[in-house]
């Protein structure tokens, strides 16, 4: 049995790694296209401040991690996918046979269509090669602009600070992190950055990029005709799954692969895991792509239980959840954070503080949390939504009182008659 791999992330090497403890005489071949051992973007940031060095970033720190679980991790491209001869068309005119096959190449960065994108000085950070161009040409006194103040923008935007950089974010939406924070809470996020010297432009776009007269620096020309100097642009406008490869190959896309509760693909014995699979949320039953971390690590384990004949595994959904840190304040959304029709909601705010928490029920059920500043909830949030544990009367005392989410867990967990673990 021949197992492959396309993609060398966190989704693929769980993916791997399980599938050599369920099958310890199979064949298993990781496939990833960039030349560098299998790492994680969320440590790019950390690489950024100097924390950790490139090594810091590997998935694994032992060299010899895969040589030793019989695991052969290949530097090459896969340019198209023949699933009727089950064979992979590699970049070169090379080939590759499998029986099984998981389809786990990730999410690559939206490029704007917008005058000077390409010009030298505007680079993305999404891989270790863009971490290291950043590296270079951002230093103290440097004047950057960063393009995109959503998770990605705000995860590398401390590593930008933290270098002596001049930082302006401008962000098209009306509020820092629109796709995981209300209004309230992302204007909250935006004021903590305004008062640590960034600059943020909300509601403005970006139009264009051009050399300055002397060719020294870039000019960025906002919608609202005022041009910004910068030395960098950082762009961080969002990711879409990678799947152009799969144009003619059969395999049924959306936003995302396509799959079933087994993380299997419209034709046998090809899954698809991490940001590239369009899976189960466990919130709204309907199926999107969740490009976080730990959806990509719990598909991984899910498909090689399936790949190697475990029917029985299904997907019982992943929960939406974002855990942030923006300059030491952490931000955490779960769930249904907007909240559901005919539900009941509950906030509390305090902005001298940077603390914020609302709440957001169905009946008697947490299905939506935000906080901001409260970094003891993040655990109990999500329990009680993944759980779906009835309230009972603890609902109508956080609607009194929101803070009171632990003493909720206890009681609400303890009423049932065991003691639920904080996540």
């Amino acid at each position: 049995m021949h197992y492959v791999i396309i993609g060398a992330g966190p989704a693929g090497v769980t993916a791997a790694e399980n599938l050599r403890k369920f099958d310890r005489d199979a064949k298993i071949s990781i496939i990833g296209d960039e030349k560098e051992p299998p790492y994680s973007r969320m440590a790019l940031p950390y690489l950024l401040m100097n924390k950790i060095g490139e090594s810091g970033s590997h998935l694994r720190k032992s060299p010899d991690h895969f040589t030793k679980l019989a695991i052969n991790v290949m530097q090459q491209r896969v340019i198209a996918l023949k699933a009727d001869d089950k064979q992979l068309l590699l970049g070169g005119g090379d080939t590759l046979q499998y029986d099984k096959l998981l389809i786990a190449t990730g999410s690559h960065p939206v490029k704007l269509a917008m005058p000077g994108i390409d010009l030298p000085g505007v680079l993305n950070c999404w891989t270790l090669a863009d971490a290291r161009q950043i590296s270079q040409r951002v230093r103290k006194g440097a004047r950057v602009v960063l393009l995109g103040a959503g998770f990605i923008g705000c995860i590398i935007l401390e590593a930008l600070v933290k270098s002596g950089a001049q930082l302006t974010v401008v962000e098209i939406g009306d509020r820092m992190v629109p796709r995981m924070m209300n209004e309230k809470a992302g204007a909250l996020i935006k004021a903590w950055c305004v008062a640590k010297g960034v600059i943020v432009y909300t509601q403005t776009r970006i139009t264009s990029v051009q050399r300055n007269a002397c060719g020294t620096a870039l000019l960025v020309k906002l919608d609202t005709g005022v041009y910004l100097a910068a030395d960098v642009l950082v762009s961080a406008a969002g990711v879409k799954a990678n799947i152009e490869f799969l144009q003619s190959s059969g395999i049924q896309t959306d936003d995302g692969i396509l799959v079933d509760r087994h993380l299997q693909t419209n034709i046998a014995d090809i899954y698809a895991a991490g940001d590239v699979a369009q899976g189960l949320d466990f919130s709204t039953d309907d199926y999107s792509v969740q490009a976080i971390q730990p959806t990509a690590v719990d598909h991984g384990l899910l498909a090689a239980k399936n790949m190697v004949g475990f029917r029985e595994v299904i997907n019982h959904g992943n929960i939406n959840m974002n855990v942030l840190d923006t300059l030491g304040l952490i931000a955490c959304s779960f769930g249904l954070w907007r909240g559901v029709d005919g539900g009941e909601s509950v906030e509390r705010c305090h902005p001298e503080g940077f603390q914020y928490i609302n709440l957001q029920f169905a009946d008697d059920v947490l299905v939506g949390a935000t906080a901001i500043g409260l970094t003891q909830h993040v655990g109990v949030l999500r329990g009680l939504i993944q759980s779906k544990i009835r309230l009972g009367v603890w609902k109508q005392r956080l609607l009194q009182d929101p803070t009171r989410i632990m003493e909720a867990y206890i009681g609400s967990t303890q009423a049932l008659g065991f003691n639920a673990p904080v996540l």
